[in-house]
């Protein structure tokens, strides 16, 4: 299949001004590694290379708005005057009517109150990263020293929320907290106050590289039974008191699924290769996830980034998500939504398929398909313009429907609940 060197009207670069270079040493992360690739590197982007693509990104952006996401590593270590001068770029070379926004994620080890008020003041959407309470948390985002990093972390949440900073919570879902939905959800929602939060599963190849070779997984790795366990349990509390009050980043994705529209997110998308990396020296990557030397695009002191993002090999790098997707996905009832999801997770080939199907399938299949009837009745209150939120009363309405069919059914019943088991062996022995 011929391609066309052409460039998408919007595509997004995360930024890493440090590399992988961080002042933790979470046991899960996959990025670390990839020191190995400039040995020699003092990790530190320059200016030269800032603004080349300062300019380059803006000039490449076919919208009104443009956002700069910067990541890690860790952001931060590169001093607050690296973003004092990013910002400075952004206005020299924003056009009149473009409006530029900022997205930083960070560990929030370094967030004082120096840091919080410069977000302040230029708006800087902050992602923060937190397991959820502290054991759950330190399990594995331990420091160099394998010093835990809760407290510190929270700290700079408590600057973030002095000076009015606009957050997110980003929660990796992994081997240590999977098995505690309710405890993680609910410290996020009811202390930490996360108006936005992110479920992350970790899957993990085992291997020293933090490439996307081999089969077995690290055991910090969450399982497709657990991550759909944890999706449902949190959405069935969700659903039914925190509907427009509490922002979950999956399920913002399915609902818009389920009303006709694109998922949003990178990972439910039929196709990828529109969320790129750029790393401290100005080499682009296809991908956060594919920071190999195969998926080198090229670098943007020696090519145009317009020019690197159009080529036909981040084209093919793209396209390939859907031109691989198994039967299995394809058949699959919940494929409007998922699309075989992110492709570093498919690992394994089942038996009578072409291509790996994701190692989360299973998982996903569980929490798309069990929240089908409460997403059906957010799309009706969609359609009849009245908010999402009126799902909460129609579910409590429904349950208590049920908790009486429960109460007047007898042991040998069909159980109410629907599962096709007599009521005794169902919710009649709980």
């Amino acid at each position: 299949m011929t391609l066309q060197s052409t460039p998408p009207a919007a595509f997004h670069v995360m930024v890493k001004p440090r590399g992988p270079i961080c002042n933790l040493s979470c046991a899960y992360c996959y990025y670390l590694p990839k020191s190995r690739l400039y040995p020699d590197s003092q990790f530190k982007m320059d200016d030269r290379t800032l603004e080349a693509f300062t300019r380059q990104y803006i000039e490449a952006q076919r919208v009104p708005e443009v956002t700069f996401g910067w990541q890690g590593g860790e952001p931060t270590l590169m001093g607050i005057d690296f973003f004092r001068r990013a910002v400075e770029l952004q206005e020299l070379y924003r056009p009149p009517g473009m409006r530029v926004l900022n997205a930083l994620q960070t560990n929030g080890v370094l967030i004082d109150d120096e840091w919080a008020e410069f977000f302040r003041k230029h708006r800087f959407l902050i992602g923060l990263s937190l397991d959820g309470p502290r054991a759950l948390h330190d399990a594995y985002r331990r420091d160099q020293a394998d010093r835990p990093s809760f407290d510190r972390v929270m700290a700079g949440l408590s600057a973030l929320q002095r000076h009015h900073v606009e957050y997110n919570i980003l929660t990796t879902v992994h081997a240590a907290n999977a098995d505690h939905p309710l405890e993680v959800y609910r410290f996020l929602r009811d202390e930490v106050n996360a108006p936005f939060i992110q479920f992350i599963p970790i899957v993990r190849r085992a291997n020293v590289s933090g490439n996307q070779q081999g089969t077995a997984l690290a055991s910090t790795s969450v399982t497709a039974g657990q991550y759909g366990d944890f999706l449902t349990t949190v959405f069935d509390e969700w659903v039914r008191v925190d509907v427009g009050r509490v922002f979950v980043q999956i399920f913002d994705v399915a609902l818009a699924a389920w009303a006709g529209h694109r998922p949003g997110l990178c990972v439910f998308e039929s196709t990828c290769g529109t969320a790129m990396v750029l790393e401290h020296n100005g080499d682009l990557y296809a991908c956060d996830h594919f920071v190999e030397p195969r998926f080198l695009i090229g670098n943007i002191l020696e090519t145009p980034l317009l020019e690197l993002v159009g080529s036909p090999r981040q084209r093919q790098f793209g396209l390939a998500k859907s031109d691989t997707l198994p039967r299995q996905c394809r058949n699959c009832e919940v494929q409007f939504v998922c699309h075989g999801g992110c492709p570093k997770n498919r690992i394994l080939i089942p038996p009578g398929e072409e291509y790996p199907i994701n190692i989360l399938c299973e998982g996903y299949q569980q929490f798309f398909t069990h929240i089908r009837h409460a997403m059906d009745l957010m799309v009706e209150e969609l359609r009849a313009q009245r908010p999402p939120a009126g799902v909460m009363a129609r579910l409590l309405q429904e349950d208590a429907v049920l908790q009486q069919r429960f109460r007047l059914a007898r042991r040998n019943d069909p159980c109410p609940c629907g599962s096709g088991r007599k009521y005794k062996h169902c919710h009649g022995q709980r």
